[in-house]
């Protein structure tokens, strides 16, 4: 399940069209995330890449003290705290499409660390994926939607999912999510994931996996069952 040819050169350039069209607005977003408790803009976290090998995420903050912030409540709504990962795509540590980054606790978590996955970690995670859109509701669920996009993934296809991507960064989650199901019919399916029936959900492994570890995993959402957590459908 190795990337198709020329997916980095199209990381490359969407990374950069990225980082000159939306350099006004991050800078915009910094400077509210700082104002609104003067704490840093950006969260960072090391997750799991290609291979297995560590690196540093990039993210804008979103939560403090574990209460998600004003800004930080947009920021979720339209995916636009995912914007300083472009950063980490020019790095060559991630993709523009892809998996879903993990932390390596999560990985253990799930039962990812086996060689029976070693699928999901020959490509590079991405900002956006098929699992980050479609919400998946579980691990497994997740999981199935990860290898269906490295099974089907092609330019046209990480054309068609970047679009959706910014869809949902201008108009909002759940605007795109109605429109989507309005014109497509359910998209809770893997069988129905085709580009034109994907909404974009990333409540990431992030701040909520770091401030949860205070008071106990269970608390933050079982992967598998209906609590709220990483894999929940918002």
């Amino acid at each position: 399940m190795q990337s198709y040819p020329g997916k980095r050169a199209v990381d490359l350039i969407a990374a950069g069209m990225a980082c000159l069209i939306f350099a006004p607005l991050a800078a915009a977003i910094a400077l509210l995330t700082w104002l609104e408790d003067r704490g840093s803009p950006l969260f960072l976290q090391t997750r799991v890449g290609y291979r297995r090998r560590p690196f540093t995420v990039f993210k804008f903050r979103t939560m403090r003290d574990q209460q998600v912030t004003r800004v930080g409540r947009w920021l979720r709504q339209t995916g636009l705290d995912e914007l300083p990962q472009f950063i980490n795509v020019c790095r060559g540590e991630m993709s523009v499409i892809g998996p879903r980054p993990l932390t390596s606790e999560d990985v253990r978590r799930l039962g990812w660390a086996t060689q029976n996955h070693e699928w999901r970690f020959a490509t590079r995670p991405g900002i956006t994926g098929l699992s980050q859109l479609l919400a998946g509701r579980s691990a497994r669920y997740s999981r199935r939607l990860e290898r269906l996009y490295l099974r089907r993934q092609g330019f046209s296809f990480d054309l068609r999912l970047i679009a959706l991507s910014f869809a949902v960064s201008l108009a909002g989650k759940r605007i795109v999510r109605q429109w989507l199901r309005r014109t497509t019919g359910r998209v809770d399916a893997p069988g129905n994931a085709s580009p034109g029936a994907l909404v974009r959900s990333d409540r990431d492994v992030d701040e909520r996996s770091t401030n949860c570890d205070g008071f106990g995993r269970s608390q933050c959402g079982d992967p598998d069952s209906g609590l709220p957590g990483p894999y929940s459908t918002l």
